[in-house]
């Protein structure tokens, strides 16, 4: 069987910088801050859903997520450090204490996190596949609170959170949440491909 040959990185990052580009004109704009909810829950949700639909539908960009050192997926999550800069906003009175230390914190603490799972080494040893699965839980879990608590406090009061719909924050909507998510589920299928292929190895031994 003749395998799928994937993308080049130099390919697939390109389209991420297109991309880039497309989500700080629109919101260079001012548009997002025109969404009212649940605009921006579905806006989000439609970026993530077709994200995933690109990489799971289209057997070249999969086999390269296969392919990738699975530590650029932690790379990614080092962005989740802007927790620091909700807290800064909180401060100033830019951002409602609700969603800034909460959501601040955990972030902060997930991309620490990666930051220690990227010193350890790459997911090529056994004993590593635990610790990358509990990282993801708690990632995955972390980003979806987030989520739901910007949706549940922009239902209640607009304006608390108005914040996340101007650059350069509202680059999490169109742009960082996305990926990170889908991040997640990716490191997912691959954690159970590893676990799949170690557990095929012990039977046949």
């Amino acid at each position: 069987m003749i395998e799928t040959p994937p993308y080049r990185s130099t390919n697939v990052l390109l389209a991420g910088a297109v991309w880039l580009v497309a989500a700080i004109a629109f919101g260079a704009s001012g548009a997002p801050q025109h969404l009212q909810p649940p605009l921006p829950q579905l806006v989000l949700l439609g970026l993530t859903g077709l994200l995933l639909l690109a990489t799971f539908g289209q057997p070249r960009l999969r086999a390269w997520a296969y392919q990738i050192d699975a530590r650029w997926l932690l790379v990614l999550h080092l962005s989740r450090f802007v927790g620091f800069y909700f807290l800064a906003l909180y401060r100033r009175g830019e951002l409602s204490q609700a969603f800034a230390v909460t959501a601040g914190w955990g972030d902060n603490i997930v991309a620490g996190l990666a930051l220690l799972l990227l010193l350890m080494g790459p997911l090529t040893r056994q004993s590593r596949w635990p610790l990358y699965l509990i990282w993801n839980v708690l990632g995955l879990a972390d980003i979806l609170f987030v989520v739901a608590t910007a949706a549940r406090l922009g239902l209640a009061d607009p304006q608390s959170i108005s914040a996340l719909l101007r650059l350069p924050l509202n680059l999490l909507l169109t742009f960082l949440v996305p990926l990170i998510i889908a991040s997640h589920v990716i490191l997912f299928a691959r954690l159970a491909r590893l676990r799949k292929g170690v557990a095929a190895r012990a039977n046949a031994a």
